[in-house]
């Protein structure tokens, strides 16, 4: 079962990396709240969002403009310019928590979101994903580079007891 995602240091974290950039278009993969969604319709001309929960887009706190019911960006046909997402991360056994769960490594999920992302996006755009230190990011960063895609750490954020990154991913 999802829940939507209250911002947190991670999201934020993410609206500073958003911050930096604008465009003519951009995809957040996995809303929730649509915080985040709402800061890319400042800066960018066209924006969609997609969550896998119907109810969560229907009942989004923040509602963004453009919303699509789906599992990442599979119903997505239209190429962005920039891609950003903040998925489940945490390393788990299984997912049972579609908001926080990762995976094993923490990144079956963000690895499942890249492979659905990456055919949405211009030649010359990127995706930004929110990843922890405590998750696989060379798995992640593999997977990448199967793609054809070039990785960098864009932005970092020390906690207590982990450091989070915004992964920038672009082909080459």
């Amino acid at each position: 079962m999802s829940c939507e995602y209250a911002p947190a240091e991670d999201t934020f974290l993410l609206c500073r990396y958003i911050d930096t950039i604008s465009g003519d278009s951009a995809l957040e993969v996995g809303s929730g709240s649509g915080f985040v969604t709402k800061l890319l319709e400042r800066r960018f001309g066209y924006v969609a969002c997609t969550d896998i929960d119907h109810r969560i887009l229907r009942e989004q706190t923040h509602p963004a403009q453009n919303r699509i019911c789906c599992h990442a960006a599979d119903a997505i046909r239209y190429k962005f310019d920039v891609i950003v997402s903040n998925p489940p991360y945490l390393d788990t056994e299984d997912v049972r928590f579609g908001d926080t769960d990762g995976g094993p490594g923490g990144v079956s999920v963000p690895i499942s979101f890249l492979h659905s992302m990456a055919p949405r996006l211009k030649p010359d755009g990127h995706i930004a994903m929110v990843i922890s230190s405590l998750s696989r990011l060379d798995i992640l960063a593999e997977q990448a580079r199967r793609l054809g895609m070039l990785h960098e750490i864009a932005i970092r954020q020390r906690l207590f007891f982990e450091e989070l990154y915004v992964v920038r991913m672009a082909y080459r």
